[in-house]
């Protein structure tokens, strides 16, 4: 099999995402025999002008307002690797769609509209680019047709955007100026755009670098449910789950975290298939085990000889903030981590950052819509987790706010753990009372309860 990779594209609304990529499915000749063809023979009989976005577009209320609602995966492969494409939402009320789409990818492709120039969402995407994790970042400037593919307006965007990326810590690998819609500098140069001497989109997609996979890392399990089979004399108790990375072999010492109970892989079992002798990332697996011992949903299965996560009740996280509420420090909510569930306190809020000028802002309170925070945040009980750079699907959370999912984070530092108060030895004291009672009030029947 191929090598496969995830690209995300990303921009402010109408900057020409859908385009960008219903024309690179077009001139590389992966869209579906005849999918052309029937999209150009609809906007034909409907009176409107062929767009390649069409192309991706296909919810109605999509192509009826031209922008994107929800985030489209096409599957598209050169001669290197198959690639999954992400097409992400710009307009702002479908931010969390755009984030939900981006967090499964390892590059990105930014877009911005040459006419338009740096928008809102160009700087806002950017930024939740940078807070999840995503390093390999090309930049294009769009719609080079309708500045005259200027050179100069090429270089006023880019040095503008540059200055912009620093802070945020991003360092583009390239800026391309293309036109999506005629196809110019996506598969090759174009004679519009001699003085441009660099990589075209897809030179560049090719030379983004495939990171290492979720089966080399250390292994990983969340508990989804733990079942008994008594019918036929089947008594297995089988503790199920989907591996969120790294690999199991039968014969494994694990560890069950938060509570550290241990015991041995006996079996692995996948339904209705020959029990194998190992699993890996992503498939869905129930193991039975050597030596009983309770577990729950939640728990993080892990092998005793790997480095183990992260176990404590507090830690630094960077979120971004969706909720129709506002987030407070003064309101409870409620952690997921994979299958784990916890309550969630805020402890301190550390930055609150508008991500479309930068501007943070500290001693605040609470969190906006739309706004992007750094907080150390409180667990009801101790969790198990990773750093989100070094394994995502442990590393990352959402946040529940009464029923609906209200934001998202990844986790970037363990805290110490809030020690719980000491208990109170009431032994001795109890005895001094009684004594106490029994010198000054004789007539008093009280029975001793230590």
């Amino acid at each position: 099999m191929k090598e496969r990779m995830n690209i995300v594209i990303v921009g402010h609304v109408d900057h020409g995402k859908s385009t960008l990529i219903g024309r690179l499915l077009a001139d590389t000749n992966s869209l579906p025999i005849g999918k052309l063809e029937q999209v150009k023979r609809t906007c034909e009989l409907n009176s409107k002008p062929f767009e390649y976005a069409f192309l991706l577009d296909a919810l109605v209320d999509e192509q009826a307002q031209g922008i994107t609602i929800d985030t489209a995966r096409v599957f598209f492969k050169t001669s290197k690797r198959e690639y999954i494409i992400i097409d992400a939402p710009g307009h702002i009320e479908f931010l969390k769609n755009m984030i939900s789409g981006a967090a499964r990818a390892e590059a990105a492709i930014l877009l911005i509209d040459a006419h338009e120039g740096i928008a809102e969402n160009s700087k806002r995407h950017a930024y939740m680019l940078s807070l999840l994790g995503i390093k390999q970042i090309a930049v294009a400037i769009n719609k080079m047709d309708l500045v005259n593919y200027s050179e100069s307006k090429f270089n006023e965007i880019k040095n503008d955007y540059v200055v912009f990326l620093k802070e945020i810590g991003i360092e583009p690998i390239a800026f391309v100026p293309i036109s999506a819609r005629n196809g110019f500098n996506l598969i090759e140069h174009s004679n519009n755009m001699t003085w441009y001497k660099g990589k075209t989109i897809l030179e560049l997609i090719d030379s983004f670098e495939k990171e290492k996979g979720d089966e080399e890392k250390n292994f990983r399990m969340f508990v989804q449910g733990v079942y008994k089979f008594t019918e036929n004399g089947d008594n297995r108790r089988i503790i199920a789950g989907t591996i969120n990375s790294g690999t199991i072999n039968v014969g494994d010492e694990i560890i069950f975290l938060p509570s550290n109970k241990k015991s041995t892989v006996k079996t692995i079992e996948i339904y209705g298939k020959e029990s194998p002798l190992f699993a890996s990332v992503e498939q869905a697996i129930g193991l039975t085990l050597t030596t009983q011992v309770y577990v729950k949903p939640g728990d993080l299965i892990c092998r005793t000889d790997q480095q183990l996560p992260f176990t404590t009740n507090r830690f630094k996280a960077n979120i971004f903030w969706m909720g129709k509420n506002l987030l407070s420090i003064h309101k409870k909510y409620k952690l997921k981590i994979g299958t784990n569930k916890a309550g969630l306190n805020i402890e301190k809020i550390i930055t609150v950052m508008n991500a479309s000028n930068l501007e943070s802002t500290i001693n605040r309170e609470e969190v906006h819509r739309n706004e992007v925070a750094q907080i150390i945040f409180k667990t009801d009980k101790p969790i198990s987790f990773d750093l989100f750079n070094q394994i995502k699907t442990t590393g990352r959370f959402v946040i529940v706010d009464e029923y609906d999912i209200a934001g998202g984070g990844i986790i970037v530092e363990a805290l110490e753990e809030e020690e719980k108060p000491a208990k109170v030895d009431y032994s001795e004291f109890e005895k001094e009372l009684y004594q106490l009672i029994k010198k000054y009030f004789p007539h008093w029947e009280i029975k001793p309860i230590f």
